[in-house]
């Protein structure tokens, strides 16, 4: 039988076998496929489909991206535009005679064609940003790849970013910073875009032409001048490679900032370009560290004073994107005695800061630390530090309005206040003294017994009234300084007494102007209501001025009137020099960063010595004023009730914080008070009774008087020690 035969016969067969099935009811018999097979069932058949479904949505994908890219492509700015478009505000700073501070914002060099830009330039930048930057098209596939593998695997291996250098140029130009996933995608639309518009040169250009290098320079061109002081066409390999290595962290690889942070970025930039064939082994073995980089203009102190002006900007200023111009109180020449005096007295190992107020609290000199470039931290507005016996301003000024006069007699003794036993820097006590040589001398003992008198609250309370914000404790140490002040808070307290008691608000901007010289802002003059009565004022004045002619801030002297007071915290942790002469107002503080001691550190040495140094320069132009220390206290005393706290009947109290509380509108338990106004367990001591009766003008029975609010007088034992 031939073999069609058989093949027709097997053929018959089978059709009478499955006619036989459907006979008998029996199941279908499984299907077949061509030629017999079974057709493609389970695992197999949902591949296929996937495949299937997988390659629909690629090509819908492609379709849908390539329409995105076309759109995005068609709509990006021309060449010129880009070119010309530049980003950022600029910000010019100005002293108070008009003379420019600082420029703070973009700096644009010379816009240089790729044909002008050195070959070193641009291969030194690809080789670290984006070595496949010729041959992708805007997204590179193998450094995406990457990027998901070191995701799924934590690995940091890579040296570079994801982002090629086309993706870096479309955010620079047309996005934010914001790491989402939106963002991500919408940059590699716009790279794409970018590589269809423009040649890779073109790119190129672009992108070293605005790319920011730290410092405010934008473009290749600013930031050679500011680093090297040329232009970038005459850039080196090795001034290439520290331009290229700082795009990946400027402020953290900037020259100006870290030298050697710089120079080991920029070998690693020199190993690349000989890995990827741009230089020679000889070449990528230059030394670094021998580029010759721009000597950084001195003055840099001023930094501190314009990093502590430029935020108020946001709060006077509507929002802006034009250039402006600032105009402020700061003076150059007492910026420059300023920094000279706080160089030449701060101890070696510690740091130093100074602010110095006009009259109405114009800053006129700000210094925050001995080196801007070397630290950034402004201690003059920042920095918390126990002021130490500066604060007694407080417990004085208190003192005197309570009606003690500097003539007054008072009592060194030791003496111990709800466990609290302070003592005299010398160890000693002297006796009986008058309240004049108490303060000039820092008798610290005589400062605990005024506090106790007049009431821990009471000084916090005469705290806030000349400016003080920081939190102040009313423990008994307070009258001591244990409380952390700034600088320029306690500058300000003490020209509040300056300026007659009325208080000042330290300010530094006068006006801001626009691009077409338009005033955007002016400051208006402030008038404050005195704190403290004209007797008050005189009386401490007067002390002030004692401390410094014969007590322990005699340093401070420069021939003529000066009032002022000096700070020494324990283990001489922190001095201070606080005082006044002629309408200026400064500070002086020095001490670690650490709070370590400083040997030989105290208020009345280098600080003292410091003011010394600036202020001689800083009223030198100035008519000398002597102080006014008339002290004409009223016949009969009466707390200012109505003018401070209100209504004379109203009895009110002084919490921990300094703030006047009513009894009667206490809730119940809350603090020293109880209900309806009765006086708790932990209630300040009211107004002793001898107070009350000089107040009201009373007179009690000799028999129901109380002791007298001072204690007796005592044989004097030692002479008065200096702080």
């Amino acid at each position: 039988m031939s073999k069609r035969g058989e093949q027709l016969q097997n053929r018959g067969a089978r059709g009478k076998r499955r006619a036989a099935a459907e006979r008998s009811g029996a199941a279908d018999p499984a299907p077949r496929g061509p030629g017999g097979k079974p057709p493609r069932t389970g695992w197999r058949l949902w591949l296929r489909r996937l495949f299937v479904w997988g390659a629909g949505v690629a090509v819908l994908g492609l379709v849908f991206l390539a329409f995105a890219v076309g759109f995005a492509a068609s709509s990006l700015p021309s060449f010129a535009t880009l070119q010309a478009t530049q980003p950022g505000q600029t910000i010019i700073i100005r002293a108070r005679d008009g003379r420019e501070l600082v420029e703070i914002g973009p700096s644009f060099g010379e816009w240089l064609e790729y044909d002008e830009i050195p070959r070193s330039m641009t291969d030194a930048m690809v080789a670290v940003e984006d070595k496949r930057f010729r041959s992708h098209f805007g997204v590179d596939p193998v450094r995406l790849t990457g990027a998901v593998a070191e995701w799924i695997t934590g690995s940091r291996s890579r040296i570079g970013g994801t982002s090629t250098i086309t993706q870096q140029l479309a955010r620079n130009l047309f996005l934010n910073n914001n790491r989402t996933p939106d963002r991500k995608a919408r940059e590699a639309v716009l790279a794409m875009a970018l590589e269809w518009k423009f040649s890779k040169e073109e790119i190129l250009e672009l992108y070293l032409n605005k790319v920011y290098f730290g410092g405010g320079a934008y473009g290749i061109d600013s930031a050679s001048r500011k680093f090297f002081s040329h232009p970038a066409n005459e850039l080196s390999v090795e001034e290439a490679a520290i331009i290229a290595g700082l795009v990946k962290a400027p402020s953290q690889y900037s020259p100006t900032a870290d030298v050697q942070a710089a120079v080991d970025r920029a070998k690693v930039v020199l190993r690349l370009m000989r890995e990827q064939g741009f230089i020679s082994a000889d070449q990528a073995d230059v030394d670094v560290s021998t580029v010759q980089l721009k000597e950084q203009a001195g003055q840099n102190s001023v930094r501190y004073f314009t990093d502590w002006v430029l935020p108020q900007l946001d709060i006077i200023l509507p929002e802006t994107y034009e250039p402006i111009e600032v105009w402020t109180t700061l003076d150059i020449g007492m910026q420059r005695a300023a920094t000279a005096s706080i160089e030449a007295n701060t101890p070696k190992g510690a740091q130093g800061a100074l602010v110095s107020l006009d009259r109405d609290g114009a800053i006129l000199a700000m210094v925050g630390g001995t080196d801007y470039v070397a630290s950034n931290y402004n201690r003059a507005t920042s920095a918390l530090r126990q002021p130490g016996s500066a604060w007694k301003l407080f417990v004085y000024l208190a003192a005197l309005e309570a009606g003690y006069t500097p003539e007054d007699k008072v009592v060194d003794t030791p003496v111990t206040i709800d466990g609290w036993s302070p003592r005299n820097s010398n160890g000693r006590n002297v006796g009986e003294t008058d309240l004049r040589t108490a303060f000039a001398y820092s008798i610290n003992t005589v400062a605990a017994q005024l506090g106790n008198e007049v009431g821990f609250g009471t000084v916090a309370s005469m705290a806030r009234r000349f400016g003080i914000d920081s939190k102040v404790d009313t423990n008994p140490s307070m009258v001591l300084g244990a409380s952390e002040m700034r600088v320029i808070e306690m500058t300000q307290a003490f020209a509040g007494v300056a300026a007659k008691g009325a208080p000042v608000e330290p300010y530094g901007i006068t006006k801001v102007t626009g691009a077409s010289g338009e005033v955007l802002y002016r400051r208006e003059s402030q008038r404050q209501s005195p704190a403290v009565p004209d007797y008050v004022v005189a009386g401490i004045t007067d002390l002030l001025q004692a401390a410094v002619q014969t007590g322990t801030g005699r340093a401070a002297d420069i021939g003529r009137p000066v009032a002022g007071k000096t700070g020494t915290t324990s283990s001489n942790k922190d001095g201070w020099f606080i005082g006044f002469s002629s309408g200026i107002t400064t500070g002086v503080w020095m001490g670690r960063d650490d709070a370590k001691p400083v040997p030989g550190l105290q208020g009345g040495r280098a600080p003292a010595q410091a003011f010394a140094a600036y202020m001689r320069y800083a009223v030198r132009d100035r008519p000398v004023e002597p102080f006014d220390v008339t002290l004409e206290p009223p016949e009969w005393l009466e707390p200012d009730e109505e003018a401070l706290f209100g209504e004379p009947e109203d009895y009110y109290y002084i919490d921990e914080q300094g703030n006047a509380i009513e009894p009667s509108r206490r809730d119940p338990g809350a603090g020293p008070f109880g209900v309806e106004g009765e006086r708790g367990p932990n209630a300040p001591p009211a107004a002793s009774q001898d107070f009350l009766e000089e107040a009201t003008g009373g007179a009690l029975p000799q028999n129901q008087r109380p002791p007298p609010r001072r204690p007796p007088p005592q044989p004097p034992a030692l002479k008065p020690g200096e702080q």
